[in-house]
């Protein structure tokens, strides 16, 4: 389907889609196995300034906006969701700094992450806190000029290999979730050091790790906004990210989708091609039907989010102030139950259908030297970050009830 993209946006597609096929697919199943971390392929990122397209030109951005990051995204997912995720997690460190960042921190960070210079990553969990982001236990004294973290972060994307990390700490234990801040701490900063390496399912190729902080000397202008603001940083963040794991879902479906419809075309049973049975032809159809849906939803999403919040950059920028002040000056909507309609909708249907390639292409489909269980591998981690898929459906109900009683109270006034 034509989704009528700008000639840049073309332009980015087909780059991204260049580097997924002669670059990270010939790979995928050596990262896979060997679960090294893909330096060569993110160097071939950088080399393409995929790292720069959504942020701003002031930072060496293409001033780019959620549309194109999904773009990109898409397009590698379809090669391989491990080692895309180096680019995924860089991303997901980015957004913090640049909607919560005063410019001092966008000037000091920013460029490295859109050149691709260094890597980020995004650590919100513990072993105590996932769904639950407000039974954070990692703390963060201020002492003189620094904040003194203690405490263990855990499933850190990026682990090892990233350079900068936005991480979650109490500044505050007695307010509870209204004590947790953000901040921005670099690799190398003492007392900061790296725990056990996981062993996944999935995106083998994605390095992840347990991070620990043991008496951390962080200075105080890495924190993030203000005090006691850290669940705003992330509940915004995610409004952000989430549709970029609809794309990664969407890669990731399309790709085991190819993979069986060039197999069952040329297997044959009972003296014919699989895919003249109508049993298959009805799988393949509700695959694709699940994948353009998805497609159209996210899409659409992400232009109506560019479209408010290109206002906001700018406005931030010119003003000197966090692009957060600038989105409440200006009364930009939230994006929180579209965000998670639309990770809903895409993550379950690519488990769904990389569930369905496998039956599709029999035993062939079960074995490791064949690459469609590999998606199926890839595609069930993206229903549980970033929010798990039941934790969305919590969000995505209250906010539409909030949306009928606001709605209800409109109407008694005008009444």
């Amino acid at each position: 389907m034509d989704y009528d993209l700008t000639e840049e946006q073309r332009g980015i597609v087909e780059t991204a889609r260049e580097i997924a096929q002669k670059k990270i697919k010939p790979v995928a199943k050596h990262y896979d196995e060997t679960e090294e971390f893909p330096w060569p392929i993110v160097e071939e990122i950088r080399k393409a300034d995929l790292f720069s397209i959504y942020l701003p030109e002031e930072f060496g951005g293409m001033g780019g906006g959620i549309t194109e990051l999904c773009l990109a995204a898409e397009e590698m997912y379809k090669a391989c969701g491990g080692i895309t995720m180096a680019y995924g997690a860089t991303s997901l460190c980015a957004s913090p700094i640049l909607l919560f960042g005063n410019p001092d921190q966008r000037k000091r960070w920013l460029p490295d992450l859109a050149a691709g210079k260094r890597l980020g990553a995004f650590n919100i969990t513990e072993p105590g806190a996932g769904s639950d982001a407000t039974a954070t236990k990692a703390t963060a004294r201020l002492e003189g000029d620094h904040y003194v973290v203690n405490g263990i972060k855990n499933f850190c994307t990026n682990g090892k290999e990233a350079e900068l990390y936005v991480i979650f700490a109490s500044t505050n234990p007695a307010r509870g979730p209204r004590g947790i801040s953000a901040f921005v701490v670099e690799k190398g900063t003492p007392g900061f050091t790296f725990g056990k390496k996981e062993e996944k399912l999935g995106i083998r190729a994605s390095s992840t790790y347990e991070l620990v902080f043991q008496d951390c000397k962080v200075p105080k202008e890495n924190l993030l906004y203000k005090e006691g603001y850290g669940l705003f940083v992330a509940q915004a963040v995610f409004d952000q990210s989430r549709p970029g794991v609809a794309a990664q879902a969407l890669g990731v479906a399309q790709g085991a989708l190819d993979e069986t419809v060039a197999y069952i075309r040329q297997r044959k049973q009972f003296g014919q091609s699989v895919s003249s049975f109508q049993a298959m032809q009805h799988m393949l159809a509700d695959c694709a039907t699940a994948i353009e849906c998805g497609r159209a939803l996210l899409y659409k999403m992400t232009r109506a989010m560019d479209k408010v919040m290109k206002p906001a950059i700018e406005k931030g920028l010119r003003e000197g102030i966090p692009i957060f002040d600038a989105m409440q000056a200006l009364d930009t909507p939230r994006f929180t139950k579209e965000a998670g309609m639309v990770k809903v909708f895409a993550t379950d249907a690519a488990m769904k259908i990389t569930t369905d390639c496998i039956q599709m292409c029999g035993g062939i489909g079960y074995m490791r030297d064949f690459p469609v269980e590999k998606y199926f591998r890839d595609a069930k981690v993206l229903q549980i970050y970033e929010g798990t898929n039941q934790i969305q459906r919590n969000e995505i109900a209250m906010m539409l009830i909030k949306e009928a009683a606001s709605k209800s109270r409109r109407d008694k006034v005008s009444a």
